[in-house]
């Protein structure tokens, strides 16, 4: 006779939950948040170095992939990337509403994502083929990479950027 495992027990074997997995992700969410809020206006949209984009770009690049993620995440029905759909923003003050409007929409998928899915390969926007839980740690890992970029060019304007570490969880 078969028996099947209490969701329970399983929940207690895994290594994250994805309420640790999601509050992970806002804790560097926040933390990017917190760069752009001390990053120079005057340099936001403009300062390069070495042949990288300025910050609203690599910005902008975040807040496009996450922003568009959701739906086929937790569907499996993706929209067609494409960099821009919102109109870029022409001030910090509107590429931080345009964060705080991803981040609640985040939220809001988040709950609706079946648990079976994180396991599913998908192929996102017909060109990132993995496992969900892969491509949710892919939309992390790009969003810490651009804010080291966005990191080194503070350093360079002289400003000290927010702890690396601080992180709350929410």
């Amino acid at each position: 006779m078969e028996t099947t495992t209490p969701l329970s027990q399983i929940m207690n074997q895994i290594v994250i939950s994805p309420q640790q997995l999601l509050a992970h992700w806002q804790g560097h969410r926040g933390l990017t948040r917190r760069l752009i809020e001390v990053y120079p206006d005057e340099h936001f949209f403009s300062y390069t170095l070495g042949g990288m984009r300025p910050c609203s770009a690599l910005i902008d690049e975040v807040l496009q992939m996450a922003d568009q993620s959701m739906q086929g995440v937790v569907s499996g029905e993706w929209p067609s990337f494409s960099e821009g759909e919102e109109p870029q923003a022409t001030t910090k003050e509107q590429v931080l509403a345009q964060w705080d409007r991803v981040t609640e929409k985040i939220n809001a998928y988040w709950s609706q994502i079946p648990h079976s899915r994180f396991q599913e390969v998908d192929k996102a926007f017909g060109l990132y083929e993995g496992p969900i839980y892969w491509f949710l740690l892919y939309l992390i890992d790009n969003e810490i990479h651009h804010r080291g970029q966005a990191y080194v060019y503070l350093r360079t304007l002289g400003v000290e950027p927010p702890a690396f570490w601080d992180r709350p969880q929410l």
